[in-house]
């Protein structure tokens, strides 16, 4: 028995030792960042972005690797499915809280397979308008869809995705019988606006920021509480007479559940210090995206996934929205 003591400071000195040599061993191979959109679209963006700047501090290649489809789940399925050595990340969204409750099975656990790692950033939606409709404001959009029920289409990522919840919620308190067009990603929906197969889109503002630009599309109210700085002219929908409305999607970075502990350390630093070197900070705001000050530890973020999937867990239910 007298050895017992001895016995347990060696082995934590030991599980000490290898934790350390993990944490300087890590990455030994590229990083894979999995994004399950389509290129161009504001996590694309945001992937890249980071991982560019992680490549430097890790020594390592970091790989943007666009796996969109059945909304998110197969880019999930991915990670979830990746050895757990920390070398494999999945840049989530929204939709990774709200799948839970709108799928009667999934092929991966929420919990299990995944270990948080940072939140990223916030990106308040636009509802934007193509050519075919004549319309210069959100009172006149709503007045136009309110005259020819059923007649006009709002497009957005989907199905069960954070910008559909969001439309169905414009939808119903704005009493609106619009036709719903599912796309595969936010890019893909303001192609189609612009080639007017759609009438209006409710997307992330980089999603639609160039187009906006260059006059192809309109853009006539925010979900943010405050209005853009990049789009000073146009209203919240809270200001707009719905004070009660808000809508914006997020964004952070998961690995595969059982990578080590010191891996997802080093991970959270230098992602955390990606977002805050000012040309990533220039061009994210730039894109209308909001970094949050205060960087997040991954204890947050699972505190803040498991917020989020018990908020829409209950928003989903009474609206009785369901894909399976």
């Amino acid at each position: 028995m007298k050895y017992w003591p001895r016995l347990a400071l060696f082995c934590a000195s030991w599980v000490l030792c290898i934790a350390a040599a993990t944490a300087q061993g890590f990455p030994s191979k590229p990083v894979r960042i999995v994004v399950p959109f389509p290129p161009g679209g504001t996590a694309d963006l945001l992937a890249r972005l980071i991982g560019a700047k992680m490549s430097d501090a890790l020594g390592q290649q970091v790989l943007v690797e666009n796996r969109p489809g059945a909304g998110t789940v197969i880019g999930t399925e991915v990670v979830a499915h990746a050895p757990p050595d920390g070398h494999t990340l999945l840049l989530m969204a929204n939709s990774f809280t709200i799948n839970p409750a709108v799928h009667d099975k999934l092929p991966y656990d929420p919990f299990k397979d995944f270990a948080p790692v940072t939140m990223l950033v916030s990106s308040p939606q636009v509802l934007v308008v193509g050519p075919s409709l004549p319309v210069k404001s959100l009172s006149e959009f709503i007045a136009l869809v309110r005259s020819r029920p059923g007649q006009f289409s709002i497009a957005t990522v989907g199905p069960a995705t954070t910008q559909h919840i969001a439309s169905e919620m414009l939808k119903s308190i704005m009493k609106l019988n619009m036709i719903y067009a599912p796309y595969p990603g936010g890019a893909p929906a303001v192609v189609a606006l612009a080639g007017g197969h759609v009438n209006a889109v409710l997307a992330n503002y980089s999603e639609v920021a160039p187009q906006i630009l260059s006059g192809k599309i309109q853009a006539i109210a925010v979900t943010s509480r405050e209005r853009l700085d990049t789009l000073k002219d146009v209203p919240t929908v809270s200001e707009s007479g719905y004070p009660d409305f808000e809508a914006a999607a997020w964004f952070g970075l998961v690995a595969t559940g059982g990578s080590p502990a010191a891996a997802i350390a080093r991970l959270n630093a230098e992602a955390n210090k990606a977002l805050k070197a000012p040309d990533v900070r220039d061009k994210l705001v730039a894109q209308g995206m909001y970094i949050y000050p205060v960087s997040t530890t991954p204890e947050q973020f699972d505190a803040h996934i498991r917020s989020e999937m018990a908020k829409y867990a209950k928003v989903i239910k009474e609206a009785g929205i369901k894909v399976d």
